[in-house]
């Protein structure tokens, strides 16, 4: 079971600080003149390019993938990624019991992974189409992923839809070329790095 945490709440005194001015109580800040519609938001969210990965778990639940861009950073003491995993997904209870995961970043010309692993394929099917190795957690490894972040969940939070896991990294798997694959309005785009002259 994943430890659930919650959100930090800002307080009355926490202040925004203003670009060559005094700071503002966020409790002073304007309401928006009205709630920004899903569709605008998914619309200006195209063009914010991202990272393709497949999220990959096993464990007592069982084997289970999805593709994802909704990854970043957090920090780097201790090494520490996010993930966004929506609850009505199918994978969600085997993610939630199993508690680890390997992030495999999609490199160049694996479109077709990023599909099976993003609609209805049945979870064997997903497997099937690529090699994989197991972490050291355990969830499957990517072989041919760009890189390959293996990680235990150490916490989460639920916003909105989704939950937000923040997963500490325990190993990385490198691929042999520097190589992605970016989504990007609504598209796939290969980044080949080109050969050094």
């Amino acid at each position: 079971m994943l430890c659930m945490s919650s959100m930090t709440t800002m307080t009355p005194t926490a202040a925004l600080a203003l670009p060559n001015g005094p700071s503002m109580p966020m409790s002073e800040l304007p309401e928006p003149d009205a709630a920004l519609e899903r569709g605008d938001f998914r619309n200006a969210m195209s063009r914010l390019g991202a990272a393709v990965n497949i999220i990959t778990t096993d464990g007592p639940a069982g084997r289970a993938g999805f593709t994802a861009s909704a990854v970043c950073s957090v920090t780097d003491e201790p090494p520490t990624l996010l993930i966004c995993l929506n609850r009505t997904a199918s994978v969600y209870p085997a993610f939630q019991a199993n508690g680890v995961l390997c992030v495999n970043v999609l490199g160049a010309g694996q479109q077709a992974l990023s599909g099976a692993f993003g609609g209805k394929t049945p979870m064997d099917e997903r497997f099937a189409g690529a090699r994989w190795e197991s972490g050291a957690t355990g969830s499957p490894v990517l072989e041919g992923a760009s890189v390959s972040f293996d990680c235990r969940v150490t916490s989460s939070t639920s916003v909105g839809t989704h939950d937000v896991l923040f997963c500490e990294v325990v190993t990385v798997a490198m691929g042999e070329a520097a190589h992605g694959l970016i989504y990007f309005d609504r598209r796939y785009h290969d980044i080949v790095t080109p050969p050094a002259h």
